[in-house]
């Protein structure tokens, strides 16, 4: 059993998907982070999954929101992924440091970050150490942004919470 658990954890450490901008508002809180855990579900009807991390204050904000906002980060936005990756929401106003205004659900939408979409939450998943969100999408605005950055590239910031 170890084997096969050490053969998925080379594996997943050459996956290279997509960084993704998650916010939300809630309870009179505004919450963002930098989640590598996302994926198309279905294509009819359309669905997405995000998964935060249960350690993260997104995560409790998102967890009494009903809509997140799913924000593609340009692979020149590393800026903005050092502060949703590297800054955690319980000790920094995020949005305090980004330009930002408010979108679906009174989510926060990012200016430096134009393609986006908003997602009614229809379920939340118990994933592990992540809790899965999954999203019906509403609102969004694509096909403005640059190239995405990746996770490899997103490596080298130090989360703003413990691993």
């Amino acid at each position: 059993m170890s084997g096969s658990r050490t053969g998925f954890a080379e594996i997943a450490q050459e996956l290279d998907y997509s960084m993704i901008v998650v916010t939300c508002a809630s309870g009179g809180r505004r919450a963002g982070c930098l989640v590598g855990f996302t994926t198309q579900t279905s294509i009819y009807p359309p669905r997405f999954l995000v998964c935060l991390s249960r350690k993260n204050f997104t995560f409790r904000v998102a967890q009494d929101a009903d809509v997140l906002v799913v924000h593609f980060v340009p692979a020149d936005a590393t800026d903005v992924a050092e502060l949703f990756g590297g800054e955690t929401g319980d000790e920094v106003d995020k949005f305090a440091r980004c330009a930002w205004h408010p979108g679906p659900g009174g989510a926060p939408l990012i200016d430096e970050l134009p393609d986006w979409f908003a997602g009614d939450v229809l379920e939340r998943l118990d994933l592990g150490d992540h809790v899965g969100h999954l999203l019906a999408p509403i609102e969004g605005q694509a096909g403005r942004g640059d190239r995405p950055l990746t996770f490899h590239r997103a490596r080298r910031i130090d989360p703003g919470h413990a691993p």
